[in-house]
């Protein structure tokens, strides 16, 4: 039995100048890869940056069978989903939004004089974005997701 060569097929350490720009795009954000297989070798995961200039917000889109996790660094994002974008929802830094598969959305700077920083990590290495023409409501509903162990305060 040989042993692995943990130097060679170890840790990595992708920095922050080193990110990959050339990502599948939606209009209105700026995505950059950090961890894929090209840049770290990784099999299952991507993760990445996104930016959204101040009060600006992304076209409605969705992933396919993708999971997406966003982690706020800096700014506010306003998320609208569902077929009509009727549903609204806001995350500070320190939050974590989920995106399920093929939830239509949208992410929005809430914010009109700072840029909205996040990373985010998919399920998969696909480059799925799938960019959808939908008229949304006017008045979407706000929503607050509880769960059993977490009541709303």
């Amino acid at each position: 039995m040989s042993e692995t060569d943990w130097r060679l097929n170890g840790v990595r350490i992708v920095k922050a100048n080193e990110l990959d720009p050339n990502t599948a795009t939606t209009p209105g954000m700026d995505r950059a890869a950090a961890i894929n297989f090209a840049k770290a070798g990784a099999q299952k995961l991507w993760a990445g940056t996104v930016s959204i200039h101040p009060d600006a917000k992304t076209g409605a889109h969705h992933h396919g069978h993708l999971e997406s996790v966003i982690y706020v660094v800096r700014g506010r994002a306003r998320m609208r989903w569902g077929d009509k974008l009727q549903y609204v929802a806001e995350a500070e830094p320190g939050d974590f939004i989920f995106v399920p598969p093929y939830v239509p959305h949208q992410e929005i700077n809430a914010m009109t004089d700072e840029t909205l920083e996040c990373v985010l990590v998919r399920s998969d290495q696909e480059p799925v974005v799938v960019n959808l023409d939908i008229d949304p409501v006017e008045s979407p509903e706000p929503v607050r997701w509880t769960d059993p162990n977490h009541p709303a305060e």
